[in-house]
């Protein structure tokens, strides 16, 4: 799901001129054209609408890390604020440079007054950023992406924008990727196959080593995309991720966002990995590193480095994702367990309608539609959000 579009099928009335959401809008002028455009009316029509929102007490719509960001990270960000009236050349570099021996690639290229820099990175302003590059490099001229269906449409959306052809797999019974059927389903038209894993919006991940020989495979034939936004929530990221592949020369992209572990949804940061030739095609519809802040990226540094912050985010988000199991199991709903921070769960209304009772009690989450079944997708949050949401939860189930 485009997060831009959110707001057309997230969490909004089943009828009447009433939005419940946790955007805030930036003027009374926007928001009754955002009213005009879900309701279908002529923007005078509106005009004297009032919105009413109720009091957000637990975000949960938005995959975000309530937790962080870490100690260390928030002090590089005040830190560097001092010397914030410079572009932040060396330490995007210095980055690059961190990621490109943790993953084991050397390669190095002249980049004029940047000095030498890695070769098979590219950073972001998140993932969106990278993920968009990628949907015109393989989306335009007739391009064709492969993916599982539901995953996460970013990348997907842009892509057939450009004029990309879309063809899908469904997931397996336990809503994971059927990387056989997907193996099966690639021809000679398709210039990229897409897995988002742990997949958004079910929250799954496939077996390391399945996807492993999947890769080596089939990316003799097409580019694989990798989205790896919800590694760091897996039993074993180093395990789980692609990235090694990369190193190994293999025709794997993998992209990666500070947005969900990190808890940096608003400072912005993301990477990809790929083999040169790769990088230098997405390069060409990116700013570069130019979008990021030099105080984002001081605190990236020092967030990327802080494994004890790492692990306890992780132990955080497990403790919350049990309460709301327990809540779950409790009212006689069932859920797909989750290798990510957020849950999947069939409703038994529709999940419009479901989403809209919950923000009327103060708790966004988000709607689902697919399989024919109506889901709600839920972020994990602190304990209190999910008391939250467990008491809202409770009174509508």
């Amino acid at each position: 799901m485009n997060r831009r579009n959110w707001l057309k099928s997230g969490a909004m009335l089943a009828g009447g001129l009433t939005i419940g959401s946790s955007m805030k809008w930036n003027s009374a002028q926007a928001a009754n054209e955002i009213a005009a455009q879900l309701y279908s009316l002529p923007k005078e029509q509106v005009s004297n609408m009032v919105l009413a929102r109720p009091e957000m007490k637990a975000r949960l719509l938005a995959n975000e890390n309530p937790f962080g960001p870490c100690k260390k990270a928030r002090e590089a960000l005040i830190s560097e604020i001092d010397s914030s009236f410079r572009y932040g050349f060396e330490k995007k570099s210095e980055f690059a440079s961190m990621l490109a021996k943790d993953f084991k690639l050397p390669k190095m290229e002249e980049r004029g007054w940047g000095g030498a820099r890695p070769s098979q990175v590219i950073l972001g302003a998140g993932s969106t950023e990278l993920l968009l590059a990628a949907s015109v490099v393989y989306g335009q001229n007739g391009g064709r992406i492969l993916s599982a269906d539901p995953t996460y449409m970013s990348l997907i959306r842009t892509a057939q924008n450009v004029g990309a052809e879309w063809d899908t797999v469904p997931l397996t019974k336990d809503f994971k990727h059927d990387l056989d059927a997907l193996a099966n389903a690639v021809s000679d038209e398709h210039s990229m196959v897409y897995i988002c894993n742990p997949n958004n919006p079910t929250g799954t991940s496939v077996d390391p080593e399945e996807l492993r020989s999947f890769c080596k495979e089939v990316s003799k034939k097409k580019p694989i995309f990798i989205d790896e936004a919800y590694i760091d929530y897996t039993p074993d990221p180093g395990k789980y991720s692609m990235a090694d592949l990369v190193a190994e020369g293999y025709n794997v992209i993998v992209t990666r966002t500070f947005s969900k572990l990190h808890a940096f949804a608003g400072l912005r940061i993301g990477y990809t990995l790929a083999q040169p030739e790769v990088i230098k095609e997405m390069e060409k519809y990116t700013n570069g590193d130019g979008n990021i802040s030099s105080t984002s990226m001081a605190a990236a540094i020092e967030s990327y480095k802080d494994a004890d912050y790492h692990k306890y985010a992780k132990e955080m988000n497990d403790k919350s994702k049990q309460f709301l199991y327990k809540t779950l199991d409790d009212a006689g709903y069932e859920y797909i367990p989750s290798d990510t921070n957020f849950v999947l769960f069939p409703v038994r209304l529709d999940s419009q309608r479901f989403a809209n009772e919950m923000m009327k009690r103060g708790v966004g989450v988000r709607s689902w539609s697919f399989s024919n079944q109506e889901w709600c997708r839920v972020s994990i949050g602190t304990m209190q959000d999910m008391e939250y949401f467990a008491e809202a939860f409770n009174e509508i189930s």
